[in-house]
């Protein structure tokens, strides 16, 4: 991924301009073209751009924190999603926010210091619970940092909080802004991570595996704690020599005790995406698997299949280390079973699961 990624233009809501955090962005590109919103109002951006080049400077209105949209038909995770930005300037084929056409462009709320005020105090009120909060789900959580620097205002008041851990999620080399804090504890650092071949062929823009670990590498040596996603898992040519490749990377770069943990997810997406996909990017692989409907209306690999991806990629990463929190994300009991050998049985036993793994690492 280019080290910071090209803003060509500003969009700036009326109500942005109230905030602090707005000021200091604009500050940060001061070569770069403002236009308010009535002033864009009739630019049309099309399906293949995107907006990926565009800042859409706005004040959230809904709640920031949002429980992870899961399903009752499948074990969840009890993920909390922190909602600060929409959209991401790395473009992988297989990434659900391309539906998202009425809202295409790089969206920061400049409104999260007031928004994250209500969060904390929520979590304050709640001092038995564990919070495991994430910022990537919508967004990548680094890619932006140095506009929007949401890493220095979130550290601070999340590392001195001990019933909440957060997870910044990211395909990028920018932990600059990670690095210079001098907080560690509470802070997830983690990586999705693929094969090299979807990596070069199906994440354009994003670090390559390589470098992602390289990144991730410097992190732990700084202190931090480490995640991993493999999420999602695409099954392609040579799919078991390419995930075997990314493992043996991470027994390269990474010290195995420092991660708390990894997810693994079959690729699966909304019916009305595969159009999307076919259109702006032609050349994309994900699709070319055997999919079925499932409980939750999205398209996944056949049960033979995934049975078969999480089984390869348990079995290698319990042969590098055997305890580093492997747990699926979005699937079955049997799918556990059969595949893990293992399950939590519900959403709720997962939860306890990630939770006793938070404990055992920060205390």
């Amino acid at each position: 991924m280019i080290s910071e990624p090209a803003i060509r233009k500003i969009i700036v809501e009326p109500d942005a301009l109230r905030h602090d955090m707005t000021h200091r962005i604009l500050q940060k590109l001061p070569e770069t073209p403002v236009q308010n919103s009535t002033e864009n109002a009739d630019i049309k951006m099309t399906e293949q751009d995107m907006g990926k080049e565009t800042l859409h400077l706005l004040a959230y209105k809904g709640d920031f924190l949002k429980q992870c949209p899961g399903t009752r038909n499948y074990i969840c995770c009890g993920y909390q999603i922190l909602n600060l930005a929409t959209n991401c300037p790395i473009e992988c084929s297989y990434c659900i926010l391309q539906s998202y056409f009425n809202q295409p462009d790089l969206r920061l709320f400049v409104n999260v210091e007031e928004g994250l005020v209500k969060v904390l105090d929520s979590i304050d009120k709640n001092p038995e619970k564990i919070y495991r909060i994430g910022t990537g789900e919508f967004t990548d959580s680094l890619a932006l940092d140095h506009v929007s620097s949401f890493s220095s205002l979130l550290i601070p008041e999340f590392t001195k909080r001990k019933n909440v851990i957060l997870e910044f999620k990211t395909k990028t080399t920018q932990v600059n802004g990670l690095i210079d804090s001098q907080y560690r504890d509470r802070i997830v650092v983690s990586w999705s991570l693929n094969s090299p071949f979807i990596s070069t062929h199906e994440e354009h823009n994003a670090a390559s595996i390589t470098k992602r670990l390289e990144a991730a590498s410097r992190c732990q040596e700084e202190g931090f704690i480490l995640g991993f996603h493999f999420d999602p898992i695409v099954c392609h040519h040579n799919w078991k020599d390419g995930y075997a490749k990314t493992v043996e990377l991470l027994d390269k770069y990474i010290d195995p005790k420092g991660i708390i943990w990894i997810s693994l997810g079959g690729f699966r997406f909304m019916p009305e995406l595969k159009g999307i996909i076919r259109r702006r990017h032609q050349k994309s692989c994900v699709l070319n698997g055997e999919f079925i409907v499932g409980l939750d209306g999205k398209m996944r690999y056949f049960k033979p299949i995934r049975l078969e991806l999480f089984s390869f990629m348990q079995e290698k990463l319990n042969k590098w280390h055997p305890d580093m929190g492997i747990y699926l994300c979005m699937e079955s009991d049997d799918v556990w079973k059969m595949s893990l050998g293992w399950s939590p049985k519900d959403s709720e036993g997962l939860s306890r699961f990630l939770d006793n793994r938070v404990e055992m690492i920060f205390g």
